[in-house]
């Protein structure tokens, strides 16, 4: 579908399809039982950001040299910031009669497969890219016809009126498939001339002699599970740009180590963040109301656990439904478990009749920023810069960051262009240094509307909790628009919040009954998550005796609870002598909770072989 290189040399063009037939031969099937365990003869992490190469006598002998390839501009991730950057960047090209190469890498095997949203998208932005966007066919289907918002306790539901002006209230909007809008922005992009690699992650950042960045490498392939090299060991290819724009969506691999080593976050607090997991139901026709768009607060939540839900009817040709829970991950019980939790909601009296009769037919998690303007870093750097939902622009109450993305997308592109092909511009650094940036974002709607809406959030760290909140909202939003004259501080970091176990009350769930809630990993095969078996495990440990000595001995391993794909479980030890850590790395939907919750920080997550990971049909 998408081309792999319109204007790549004809070495690279080998290079990459070299690569791509390693990939494809080792594929498997998915839920796989190949499992990362610990024991004395074996380490739970093999991966080479934890045990380099270089004293690994495996490796002797074998050749590191990586082929380079150049462009004017490189952007990781194929998300609707990366893609808006690109499209904007050629439009300008056009428009000034410039020539221009744009690359852009994207880890998922397709664009769209790892993107997952609600989703109720706000126009704005893609009213600024694409005027005539309906005429091109852009998939936003369903126009915002009811929307309601209420309470939950355990047996009731009581509505709450959505007032104009709360940004709650989707009044213009469109309910999407995100992944379908994601594919049919990379139509457009690929009709302007940017070169699109899906199926390569972006693994490791590259710098000039200077300290700017230089670009990005992509993944190597054809390593195996415990970290040797096979006989069809391939290396990444080396992707140089004047200015290399960073795009990953929430939690990045690459944007973690920009923002240690350019010290981006010293003047904003730590970002927080949220779980949000979903499914897709084809449903009755006769519950099916296409443009309805419900959210709630409150049960099964207490009112200390920030958090909600969304049900939206989609408008599809077929009665469909998209519905999802979001956990703050800043919740302090070890014992809680926003998957059952999510299942838990679906019982609701309110909710149960929607989707009785009806069929489940995908399912998927993401972490989403959650600190808004408080948390967000520097955003431009010697050689780079970040967009979209990698530093956090998302509007947290509203419940929306596509929109945000986009626009940071094209500020991103008109800045870029002008620095390129500025005549009397001296560069200081050999990577484009482009502070202009943070300037004309700041300057935006973008900033000006997550401004007015900074205090929200953390209002509902308060003693009422996310009611606190929605008090907060109603006197200091709608009526004063977000104008008052402090700015309140979030709690900390999320992974900082839970308390040990033995302070903490378990939480008994439910069993799944098969018709509405079900367990995890048959909702996991719903995802179509799949990685390369024979591969390191991506979820690396930087000591593999800290999950059983400290997480699982003082929190009860909350790693096997709050990742929404049972990538982590503690068995007992082949002699029942203690537990140990196994890492089901096959199962990964690619989240990023477990290296944002572990509170011992001691998970990180890089990206697997690329291509690998869920294979998302417009979630």
């Amino acid at each position: 579908m998408w081309s792999a290189a319109c204007r790549l040399t004809t070495r690279a063009h080998r290079c990459l399809c070299s690569v791509n037939t390693v990939k494809r031969g080792s594929l498997l099937s998915l839920v796989h039982a190949e499992r990362y365990v610990s024991s004395s003869a074996s380490r739970i992490t093999t991966h080479y950001t934890i045990h380099p190469r270089d004293k690994d006598s495996r490796w002797k002998g074998v050749s590191m040299e990586r082929f380079a390839d150049e462009a004017d501009v490189v952007i990781i991730g194929g998300g609707p910031a990366g893609l808006s950057a690109a499209i904007h960047l050629k439009q300008l090209a056009d428009k000034h009669g410039k020539e221009i190469r744009v690359c852009l890498v994207e880890k998922s095997a397709q664009l769209g497969g790892h993107i997952l949203s609600g989703a109720c998208l706000d126009p704005r932005a893609l009213d600024e890219l694409f005027p005539d966007w309906r005429d091109r066919g852009a998939p936003l289907n369903t126009p915002v016809k009811e929307d309601v918002f209420g309470i939950l306790t355990e047996k009731y539901r009581i509505p709450v009126p959505l007032l104009p002006g709360l940004p709650m209230r989707n009044h213009g909007n469109y309910i999407v498939r995100l992944g379908h809008m994601v594919r049919w922005l990379g139509e457009q992009a690929e009709e302007l001339g940017v070169e699109l690699y899906p199926g390569y992650a972006a693994s490791e950042l590259l710098f000039h002699d200077d300290g700017s960045i230089k670009g990005i490498s992509t993944n190597d392939v054809g390593i195996h599970k415990d970290g040797s090299p096979k006989d069809t060991f391939e290396r990444g290819m080396e992707l140089h740009a004047k200015v290399t724009i960073f795009g990953e969506g929430c939690h990045g691999h690459l944007a973690k180590q920009l923002y240690k080593h350019f010290n981006l976050r010293e003047n904003c607090e730590p970002q927080t963040y949220g779980i949000g997991l979903k499914e897709i139901w084809v449903i009755d026709e006769t519950k099916w109301r296409p443009g309805r768009v419900e959210h709630t607060v409150g049960w099964p939540l207490d009112r200390h656990t920030y958090g909600g839900s969304f049900l939206y009817h989609l408008n599809e040709g077929e009665p469909l439904v998209a519905l999802g829970f979001v956990v703050g991950l800043d919740y302090q019980n070890p014992y809680l478990n926003p998957f059952k939790e999510f299942q838990r909601w679906k019982h609701h009296p309110s909710i149960a009749p929607t989707l009785e009769g009806g069929k489940r037919i995908a399912y998927g998690a993401r972490a989403l920023n959650e600190g808004g303007l408080q948390s967000i870093p520097r955003l431009s750097f010697p050689g780079g810069l970040l967009i979209g939902c990698s530093p956090g622009l998302m509007n947290v109450p509203k419940i929306k960051g596509t929109h945000t993305a986009m626009k940071s997308g094209m500020i991103a592109a008109d800045v870029v262009f002008k620095k390129l092909f500025q005549n009397d511009h001296k560069p200081v650094t050999q990577g484009l240094h482009v502070p202009e940036y943070d300037v004309d974002l700041r300057n935006s709607w973008i900033w000006k509307e997550l401004y007015s809406v900074r205090n929200i959030r953390p209002s509902c760290h308060g003693p009422f909790g996310v009611y606190g909140g929605m008090i907060y909202t109603g006197i200091f939003y709608w009526i004063f628009r977000g104008f008052e004259p402090w700015t309140l501080k979030h709690k900390g970091a999320d992974f900082a919040q839970l308390k040990p176990a033995k302070d903490c009350t378990p939480i008994e769930y439910p069993k799944p009954d098969g018709n509405i809630s079900f367990d995890l990993l048959s909702s996991v095969a719903l995802s179509g998550t799949n990685h390369a078996d024979d591969q390191p495990a991506h979820l690396t440990l930087l000591d593999d005796s800290i999950p059983v000595n400290r997480n699982l001995a003082e929190y009860d391993g909350p790693e096997q609870r709050f990742c929404p794909a049972g990538v982590y479980e503690f068995v007992p030890l082949e002699n029942d002598n203690g537990m140990r850590l196994q890492i089901n790395a096959q199962n990964c939907v690619h989240c990023k909770t477990c290296d944002i919750k572990d509170p011992s920080q001691n998970i990180n997550w890089v990206v697997p072989e690329g291509g690998g990971g869920p294979a998302y049909n417009g979630m």
